[in-house]
């Protein structure tokens, strides 16, 4: 890999960053980040970046803010330093549930956070399955979202018998995506539609499709308080499925949801590492952590290399 090429690591993704570099053959650019008394960040890129392309790794995950402050001033700090070409390899991107006004006199703060990158001075962004493919259009500069999917289908492949798979979409919206998973797999699709009959009455699921005596995978983008997912695996034994297991892309896993999901009769959840596991969900029983870096480090090298990223997912 070409020596023009440097990644830096935020303090969200360091490890993240440690593994794509590695996969790259490549060290992990040299980066200060540090915070005053009042927690007023500070960065300093500790050696040339002038004329090089520079990948920036950061998710805006917990807390949240912090780790977005962190990258745009990250991309400033980038940009004055004469990078030629500054790329915000984001894994997660956080407020992308925030896609569309859902009620009067609200936000749109994912368009928000896409203009504040651009403005800070990306040239390009790179991304994981993002909440809602639109988010793309966001974004008045390149943006290459790329799919865990085929991490996933592997990783079925090697662990799963596959005579009695039956892939599940946790809710209507996410159907695509779990259909994605199930044509490769060659498996069955079903749905669970999830429905609250009156207000303050508890939601009632509905298995759209025959589960019994199948083990069941649910396939979602992100998983945090753990309540439907959990509430998901629930109805599907019910309903006579044999086992539950769940793939999911970003792990937010917020407030209690590792000790929902490790007291869950759910018999695994796979996460990739888009965002850093906590100490917690290292320890759950049920947990398990999927890298993501060799996928990054190719879509990181195809673009440094002008190749095609898109041929990755054929």
């Amino acid at each position: 890999m070409s020596s023009s090429i440097k990644i830096v690591a935020g303090n969200a993704s360091r490890p993240l960053a440690e593994a794509i570099a590695a996969y790259l053959e490549l060290p992990l650019a040299k980066c200060m980040v540090r915070r005053f008394a009042d927690m007023e960040i500070f960065v300093e890129l500790q050696e040339n970046v002038r004329g090089e392309d520079v990948f920036i790794v950061q998710s805006t995950s917990f807390p949240a803010n912090d780790h977005l402050m962190e990258l745009l001033i990250m991309i400033d700090a980038a940009r004055r330093s004469s990078a030629r070409r500054i790329t915000a390899v984001i894994p997660y991107f956080g407020y992308a549930r925030q896609d569309r006004r859902t009620s009067g006199r609200t936000p749109i703060s994912a368009k928000l956070v896409a203009n504040l990158i651009t403005e800070a001075g990306a040239d390009r962004v790179l991304t994981l399955d993002l909440h809602a493919g639109q988010i793309q259009g966001f974004f008045d500069i390149p943006t290459d979202n790329l799919f865990a999917a085929p991490v996933m289908v592997r990783d079925i492949k090697e662990r799963m018998p596959s005579e009695d798979l039956m892939v599940v979409s946790p809710d209507v919206g996410g159907v695509v995506r779990a259909r994605v998973v199930a044509k490769r797999i060659d498996a069955p699709l079903a749905i669970v539609d999830k429905r609250r009959e009156r207000p303050g009455e508890s939601e009632v699921m509905n298995i759209i499709g025959d589960v019994r005596g199948r083990s069941c995978i649910l396939v979602d983008d992100i998983v945090d308080s753990g309540g439907t997912l959990v509430n998901a695996a629930e109805a599907l034994l019910n309903a006579g499925a044999k086992d539950v297991s769940a793939y999911i892309t970003h792990g937010v896993l917020s407030g209690g949801a590792v000790s929902r999901i490790a007291a869950s009769r759910m018999k695994e959840l796979v996460i990739t590492d888009s965002i850093q596991p906590t100490q917690a969900v290292k320890l759950a029983r049920n947990i398990r952590v999927m890298s993501i870096a060799p996928l990054l480090g190719e879509a990181i090298g195809r673009t440094a290399t002008e190749a095609s990223v898109s041929t990755l997912f054929d």
